[in-house]
């Protein structure tokens, strides 16, 4: 399995419009600290299948740096538009794609983009679903007021969790899927020192990671209130865009 994180930024992006903070300045100059927004591209060792967590308003270049022009399947972890407006980047592209995502989920973002016709695959939390020989499992998160999951995927031979947007405060039976996972893509929108209460710090996200006895932490829809990329990697484990990872 591959993931490719496409986009490590939170809802407005780094370097953020009109911002001239460092890590702002840095984007600005092309360092790393350039952020799109947060989708992940999951690939599959056996048959090439290729399936999106989210879908940001940044998706047509980030498939164009990975010269991608189609999918087996799109999940949609919540209904914020940074998470799903680029879905209609499929336009003329790819028809009738197979998308995921818990009902009322679905109900918002197709009212949205139901001209792409997309078939659609209704998602109960906690119960697994198969794409590309991929099981993929959503569970619930804390991210106030809307319904918010996090996902679980299993190849056969390592898992992978990715939050989506949460508190620490997560369900009982969501953190008994998260255990033990091989890698966790974690939100962790701020550095420690700032209040956000729909989201971990990075400091929460290392705390959750460590009582939840992940392998590997990556932490990503990161804002621009972190130092520079290349300082902050000095004392977190932050993902930047177009990261690869291979398990």
């Amino acid at each position: 399995m591959k993931i490719t994180l496409l986009g490590t930024g939170d809802a407005i992006g780094t370097p953020k419009i009109g911002c001239k903070c460092p890590a702002c300045m840095d984007a600005l100059r092309g360092g790393r600290s350039r952020r799109m927004r947060f989708s992940v591209l999951i690939e599959s060792d056996e048959d090439d299948g290729r399936v999106l967590v989210d879908t940001s308003p940044d998706l047509r270049w980030q498939l164009l740096k990975k010269d991608i022009a189609s999918v087996d399947g799109v999940i949609w972890t919540h209904a914020h538009y940074d998470h799903y407006a680029g879905f209609g980047d499929f336009h003329r592209v790819q028809s009738h794609v197979d998308v995921y995502a818990l009902k009322d989920t679905m109900d918002y973002i197709l009212n949205y983009l139901y001209f792409l016709a997309p078939v659609r695959h209704d998602v109960i939390a906690g119960q697994p679903f198969e794409i590309a020989g991929m099981k993929f499992t959503l569970f619930e998160v804390n991210h106030p007021p809307i319904e918010t999951v996090g996902v679980r995927i299993d190849d056969g031979r390592k898992v992978v969790i990715i939050t989506s947007d949460t508190k620490m405060e997560i369900p009982e039976k969501s953190l008994e899927l998260m255990k033990d996972a091989d890698l966790m893509l974690a939100d962790a929108i701020t550095p420690p020192g700032y209040t956000i209460s729909k989201h971990m710090t990075a400091d929460e996200a290392i705390e959750l990671a460590e009582r939840l006895g992940t392998k590997r932490l990556i932490l990503t829809h990161l804002s621009h209130l972190y130092p520079p990329h290349e300082e902050a990697l000095k004392r977190w484990p932050l993902g930047h865009d177009m990261m690869e990872i291979v398990l």
